[in-house]
């Protein structure tokens, strides 16, 4: 075994026969992930309003979209693995976003404790919108990718 390619990572996988069938394809798991996530999170809101009418308690976290949440955290971790960089960045945003999905889960209780209208999840959706144009342009930057290498 060459102790170069060993060194540089080219025959380097953390996870062995993972790597081999998911490393080429993470990102487009994680674009396609992160569009399910927001369709929950769409579902979730409308949810949210309708159990608000019977008060806070009966106010509910969305199962899809816990679940989205969890498989695009460890999705990104495992990112982390394939593509240090692009990876980390968007580990940071989705980590990002996670966090925001528990707070506006605890506001869309205290706005149902007050009888105030429930808003939207606006800092969720805005993080969700970054995470995504970043995993967008991670996964399809094939298709610039002509335009950007005769200019830079």
């Amino acid at each position: 075994m060459d102790t170069f390619a060993l060194a540089t990572g080219d025959l380097f996988s953390l996870f062995g026969p993972v790597d081999t069938y998911l490393a080429p394809y993470i990102t487009y798991v994680l674009l396609g992930l992160l569009v399910v996530n927001m369709v929950f999170r769409a579902l979730e809101y409308n949810q949210h309003v309708s159990q608000a009418e019977d008060g806070a308690e009966a106010i509910t976290r969305n199962a899809g979209r816990v679940a989205t949440n969890f498989l695009l955290v460890a999705g990104s971790f495992y990112y982390l693995t394939v593509e240090p960089h692009g990876g980390m960045v968007f580990s940071v945003l989705f980590l990002g976003v996670f966090i925001t999905d528990l707070f506006e889960f605890e506001s869309r209780k205290v706005e149902a404790r007050r009888g105030i209208p429930i808003e939207r999840p606006k800092g969720a959706i805005a993080a969700s919108v970054l995470s995504l144009l970043y995993i967008s342009y991670q996964t399809l930057f094939f298709v610039i990718a002509p335009v950007w290498n005769s200019i830079v």
